[in-house]
């Protein structure tokens, strides 16, 4: 699946807010595994951390939380938060309509002559991702990826409603190889029916992949909850 938040730390010439500066990095700092889901925030730490004023650090949590990323729960320092199984899957239920939606407008609005190149990048970065295996090549490439379908897809709406899933917390939870794996393979499928223009199958594509997140996902969930019992 996609984050295209995470990319977004400046927007060209136009001033950056020292709240927005200090949520970006927190989102790269999760990113980047600094931060896990259900860890702690402080705002003195914060505001220490990136030099400036608890103010910030305080609108930035606050930003955060509306974008469902932190916790503000009662009478608790505000923590990264944490998916149960079935907010998950609540998730995967809104990422799969979404991005079937994404595909099949991509494909249907793709053009060889303008789009050709942008997705053979990404294709190749792809490729690239897969032989090194790391871990933050791969969450640039996710990014990339979707980004290119949405600037593809043109529809603001889409765009906007997009980048506000928690796809982010749910990949940050479940960390395995075999769903990095079965990424990869699913976003090379939707790639190739995207630069096809064939709708239909980039959208079944994109269905086909958000199901087989939600089988792995259950699958690590039961294994994690078998390994706890056993304690």
């Amino acid at each position: 699946m996609h984050d295209t938040r995470l990319s977004v730390t400046s927007r060209g010439s136009v001033p950056v807010s020292a709240s927005e500066r200090v949520s970006s990095g927190i989102m790269r700092d999760l990113e980047q595994q600094r931060l896990v889901p259900g860890q702690r925030l402080i705002e003195t730490e914060i505001a220490q951390r990136f030099g400036v004023g608890r103010n910030a650090a305080r609108e930035a949590i606050q930003r955060l939380a509306a974008m469902g990323i932190v916790d503000l729960s009662r009478n608790r320092s505000p923590s990264i938060r944490r998916l149960t199984l079935e907010e998950t899957l609540d998730v995967l239920e809104v990422a799969e309509a979404m991005t079937a939606l994404l595909a099949r407008l991509a494909a249907r609005n793709f053009d060889g002559l303008v789009h050709l190149p942008r997705m053979q990048a990404v294709l190749s970065e792809m490729s690239d991702c897969a032989l090194s295996r790391d871990p933050d090549a791969f969450s640039r490439m996710r990014r990339r990826f979707y980004r290119a379908l949405l600037d593809i897809a043109a529809n603001g709406e889409l765009d906007r409603h997009f980048g506000a899933m928690n796809m982010h917390i749910v990949y940050l939870q479940y960390r395995s190889s075999l769903l990095q794996d079965a990424r990869f393979e699913d976003y090379r499928r939707i790639c190739q029916a995207v630069i096809t223009g064939d709708a239909r199958s980039a959208e079944a594509a994109a269905r086909q992949h958000v199901r087989r997140v939600r089988h792995l996902i259950q699958e690590l969930s039961a294994a994690a909850n078998a390994a706890a019992s056993l304690e």
